[in-house]
């Protein structure tokens, strides 16, 4: 029995993924999913690093769980056609000890920069200067924290490793799915006027890579896709930190074209 046990918690991750990739092709151009789902908000790690004007009046949204944002009431984002994404700034978490290699982090705000031209161009026009209807967009990444692979790899083989892990999260303040050593990204936004550089609106939110997360309203296909898709990322440095940026793009994007009009 012990045997078996260590087998099946060895082998299920390799299976599921094998089972996603066998069903998933035919459908989905990525067979393990968006990748959106395999990272959480958690609100008690959000940062103040001093990027945003004034944190006290950010507030929880309706609109997406754990994030915080302020506008101007008076804010009419129709103004805005076209949109500045401004250089990125970067933190480490304090006391991080692991060694980070200055090109990881440029690959990391370059793909954030790209994910999030992408996101934005079917509604606003990306452009490289400021002036009159030109929305300015600025970002700071905070609390950087890489997957620790090894102990991810570690954690998957041990005897009842995979079970114990699957549990993580809740019991340890951490969002369901997570364990202590996956990814961790903040991130600190800024809209603004480019032309006179007054703040129209702020945000912020923390991401935790998920190992073991299933979207259970997606669907059979959705969650095994979302499960496949946080296993194979929690052997991979920094691909939670790619999926929450691709998650505030899309958001970025959606809630732009609500405020337009354009969109939900």
């Amino acid at each position: 029995m012990q045997r078996t046990r260590l087998q099946t918690a060895s082998w299920a991750g390799s299976a599921l993924i094998a089972v996603v990739l066998a069903t998933g092709c035919a459908t989905d151009s990525n067979p393990l999913g968006s990748g959106t789902g395999v990272t959480a908000s958690d609100p008690s790690r959000l940062t103040q690093s001093g990027f945003l004007s004034d944190y006290g009046r950010l507030a929880p949204v309706s609109w997406e769980e754990g994030i915080q944002c302020w506008r101007r009431p008076d804010l009419d984002i129709k103004r805005y056609d076209k949109v500045l994404i401004g250089r990125m700034s970067v933190s480490l978490k304090p006391g991080q000890s692991t060694t980070i290699d200055p090109t990881d982090l440029k690959a990391l705000t370059d793909y954030f920069h790209d994910s999030m031209v992408k996101a934005l161009k079917p509604q606003m026009t990306v452009v490289e200067k400021p002036g009159p209807g030109v929305l300015g967009l600025r970002i700071a990444l905070t609390n950087l924290v890489p997957t620790d692979v090894t102990r991810s790899v570690t954690g998957t083989i041990v005897p009842y490793g995979f079970v114990a892990e699957a549990g993580a999260g809740a019991a340890t303040g951490r969002p369901a799915g997570s364990t202590p050593y996956l990814g961790e990204t903040g991130m600190e936004m800024q809209f603004v006027d480019s032309a006179t550089g007054t703040v129209l609106a702020e945000c912020r939110d923390t991401q935790i890579g998920r190992k073991y997360a299933a979207e259970l309203d997606a669907g059979a296909t959705g969650a095994a896709q979302t499960w496949a898709s946080g296993y194979v990322n929690s052997f991979q440095s920094w691909a939670y930190a790619r999926n929450a940026f691709d998650k505030w793009s899309a958001l970025t994007a959606q809630r732009l074209a609500a405020l337009r009009g354009t969109g939900r």
